[in-house]
């Protein structure tokens, strides 16, 4: 083999290497904000199909190359699979992302597992191919190198796999030092908080509101599942506290009775049962199942409080003890809003005795004061009286991406970007509507809702009618139902406005000139 020959067959090796290394870690990025899940990672592959082209090519090319090494032109195959690598490399090279990928111990490994897989295939090609063909690396040898790497997804996948055990037994590992710290903390009071929708922002408001009185930790940001909860305990949790308020999430039954297993919550907030992660969950039954499970992990003397507003718990409330919240009449925590304005809320709630206080926060709407509501009803039981509520609902900041005002001059953008749903679509709608100026909509539609996605979209833009003087949508194809519903509820076209990129969609938006208020409703994540 010539000087030639090898260089050429060297450069290739380069060119597939750095490829792959690109194409590796844009899908390791996806199955990470998959939830390290193969099926939910198979499912996002499978709806977005145009993704899977950079690979076909490759493959497609790698073929063609193969072919030519046949034929007088046997190295310009090789240089032709070598223009498939650079365009499966090229089209998966990193970009700005929304969550980017986060190297964390548990993606290093599966990260080296994957790339331990293609190298090995490689290695056994260049071994094995001379005892079968002419010289090793040649046009076959690089066919098959090529289409094992556009088979990136599912080499990711087999690589979980190899890594479950392992994985398994560190996980467990920090689960059990978890337990000891808990174990070690008989006093601690652990409140749990779930719901389909708003226990991000009612854990947060929990604990500024019990911080009057106790010595308060709560899971950070969106530190929802069992390893968030316990690398909470682990990292923050301190002998000094009195109170963990635990958030709990779920996309399947059996996670929040996963995390009560491990935090023993004594008191409990289930702050809705709605139609989010039908994808995963199947029907609406299973959601309620799920939240439910924190309402039985409670002990006899521990207080449950529950949404009372919510249509989902309120035709099947939990069989456990329980208070009602909400701003209906018939609630045992009542709140009532008595204005709203672009500075905030003033609301008013009464406690089963009778006791009642008027509040003001910088937040507005009611989809807002029904989620204080929940947190004031569980701190008044445990100890806060109203009075002291009172300075920390005035400093109450709104959780970033949920329902958060920003002023922008004669702009003020309502940014409730994080995980829309259907209910809390409509409480961001309704608080839209409360402006006297222009009202406008930027959203590229609701997601992991299944089969009902299409017709829930649809809903979605029919009462997007009724509240907004323009909406601008994000995405052709995915915001289709949502057109539907709002040209069917009889909203003009021309002030319907349909963009490639969100960036476009508010270029058009501040188009339109003079003072206007803008709802950011949704962004959906990157491996969508």
């Amino acid at each position: 083999m010539d000087l030639f020959v090898v260089l050429l067959y060297a450069v290739a090796a380069v060119i597939w290497g750095l490829a792959s290394f690109n194409m590796l870690r844009h899908e390791l990025h996806m199955f990470q904000q998959s939830g390290y899940r193969p099926v939910r990672y198979a499912r996002r592959v499978a709806a977005k199909p145009t993704d899977l082209l950079p690979y076909l090519a490759l493959i497609l090319l790698s073929g063609i190359g193969r072919w030519m090494y046949d034929t007088p032109w046997r190295y310009l195959g090789v240089a032709v699979f070598g223009v498939g690598a650079v365009i499966a490399g090229v089209a998966k090279e990193p970009k700005q992302a929304k969550k980017p990928l986060v190297w964390t111990a548990r993606a290093k490994r599966l990260f080296i597992t994957s790339a331990i897989l293609l190298v090995a295939t490689a290695v056994l090609c260049a071994v094995l191919m001379p005892r079968y063909f002419e010289e090793p690396w040649n046009g076959k040898a690089f066919c098959v190198v090529g289409c094992v790497s556009a088979l990136m997804p599912i080499v990711l996948c087999i690589a979980c796999a190899i890594n479950a055990p392992m994985e398994h037994r560190i996980n467990q590992g920090y689960i059990n030092d978890a337990k000891r710290i808990l174990a070690g903390m008989p006093n601690l009071t652990v409140v749990g908080v779930t719901g389909s929708y708003g226990k991000t922002s009612v854990k947060n408001y929990l604990a500024a509101l019990l911080g009057a009185k106790y010595m308060t930790l709560a899971t950070p940001e969106s530190y929802n599942t069992t390893l968030g909860a316990v690398r909470t305990i682990r990292e923050y949790l301190k002998p000094t506290h009195e109170v963990f308020i635990c958030e709990m999430g779920a996309r399947q039954v059996g996670d929040i009775r996963e995390i009560c297993e491990l935090v023993h919550p004594r008191h409990g907030i289930i702050t809705a049962v709605g139609e989010q992660h039908l994808e995963t969950f199947g029907s609406r039954e299973n959601i309620r199942k799920t939240k439910y499970e924190l309402a039985d992990a409670l002990p006899a003397d521990g207080k449950l409080f529950v949404n009372g507003d919510s249509d989902g718990i309120a035709a099947e409330p939990p069989k456990h003890a329980h208070s009602t919240y909400g701003l209906e009449k018939e609630r045992d925590f009542r709140g009532e809003v008595i204005s709203v304005s672009r500075k905030g809320t003033e609301f008013r709630v009464t406690t089963p005795s009778g006791e009642s206080a008027t509040f003001t926060t910088p937040l507005i709407g009611a989809h807002n004061v029904q989620n204080l509501v929940g947190a004031i009803a569980c701190a008044y039981s445990l100890g806060v009286p109203l009075e002291d509520m009172r300075r920390p609902l005035m400093r109450m900041k709104a959780v970033e991406h949920r329902m958060q005002l920003i002023e922008r001059g004669s702009v003020t953008i309502i940014d409730d970007a994080y995980n829309s749903n259907p209910a809390g679509a409509h409480a961001a709608l309704e608080a839209l509507g409360l402006f006297d100026i222009k009202r406008v909509l930027v959203t590229p539609g609701m997601v992991e809702l299944g089969a009902r996605e299409a017709e829930l979209n649809r809903e979605f833009g029919a009462d997007a009618a009724a509240h907004c003087d323009a909406v601008a949508l994000v995405g052709e194809a995915q915001t289709r139902p949502i057109y539907e519903g709002l040209v069917g509820a009889g909203f003009a076209k021309e002030n319907i406005f349909v963009a490639d990129t969100l960036q476009d969609a508010m270029k058009w938006v501040y188009s339109l000139g003079g003072e206007k208020v803008i709802l950011l409703e949704n962004d959906l994540p990157d491996n969508y």
